[in-house]
């Protein structure tokens, strides 16, 4: 990365403010939803398939982790307006999403009140720590991940529509899915500035975070690999589903070669982590 003069650097402060401004508008507009109200808890299916639960409560333990991932980032953003106050509300609204992630477990009956205090009990025994060492990193490293977490959750409504149906369910994960799929895009934008002001620069962080990217904290829950093994099973993602429907996407959204990632494929650090191999057999991520 290169250093941005002070000029640039206010230009850049006052877009993520602008873009943020408009992420925030359209929430407020079109976006909010309230947990007790929109979602049509009566209609939980107690018989649905017990693979999905497992899923679930994977999922809300990942999204338990906001303490540590709010806490983690601003401090990296805290001089950046547009992007300390983007976290705020990020923060609330992911919040919501364990709220009725964990809702929805103790409503269907899927788990009981002391299971799901076993579940934060295990999520508070081990902490979350960044994944990457600068600003830039963090940024594409969130981008890649609300894309991931947007697909997760759309693939995981589709599971639940074939294997018996749950309304309260649909409707709370189209919830999370919209919420996620506008926390990209407020990433995305962001990453187009830089890539116009240092190309170079970010395209070299970009290879190193995506050709190294594994979804937070689920690795390290307790039984992480059956865990991300369940979700393999079901066809919610995977290395395959990971390039195929994340990393290739991103690459054409921001007008980014397959070429210029491979050019920059890191060569110390292995694709392997948090369980998911993203090496595809011999083939790494960024090759044709």
């Amino acid at each position: 990365m290169r250093d941005f003069t002070h000029e640039e650097n206010i230009g850049l402060e006052a877009a993520f403010w602008r873009i943020y401004r408009d992420f925030f508008d359209m929430a407020e507009k079109k976006r909010r939803w309230r947990i007790r109200e929109d979602i049509p808890w009566d209609q939980c299916n107690p018989q649905l398939d017990p693979a999905i639960a497992d899923v679930v409560e994977s999922f809300c333990a990942v999204e338990l982790y906001l303490p540590d991932y709010s806490s983690k980032i601003l401090p990296v953003v805290r001089s950046s307006k547009g992007r300390a106050w983007f976290y705020a509300n990020w923060g609330y609204e992911e919040s919501k999403h364990s709220l009725v992630l964990g809702d929805w477990l103790l409503k269907s009956g899927s788990r009981t009140d002391e299971q799901m205090a076993d579940v934060e009990r295990m999520v508070w025994e081990r902490e979350w720590n960044l994944p990457h060492d600068n600003h830039l990193g963090m940024l594409i490293y969130a981008m890649v991940q609300e894309l991931a977490t947007w697909l997760n959750y759309r693939n995981l409504g589709r599971r639940v529509e074939e294997r018996g149906g749950d309304p309260a369910l649909s409707k709370l994960l189209r919830l999370i899915s919209i919420d996620e799929r506008a926390h990209c895009d407020f990433f995305m934008q962001c990453v187009q500035l830089y890539l116009k002001h240092d190309r170079e620069g970010t395209l070299e962080q970009m290879s190193r975070v995506m050709n190294n990217f594994a979804m937070p904290a689920i690795a390290e829950l307790a039984q992480g690999r059956q865990r991300i093994a369940a979700v393999k099973a079901l066809d919610i993602f995977s290395e395959d589903i990971y390039y195929r429907e994340v990393y290739l996407p991103i690459l054409e959204m921001l007008n980014v070669s397959r070429a210029e990632m491979r050019n920059r494929v890191p060569k110390k650090k292995s694709l392997r982590e948090g369980g998911l191999d993203l090496r595809h057999g011999s083939k790494q991520c960024g090759t044709p």
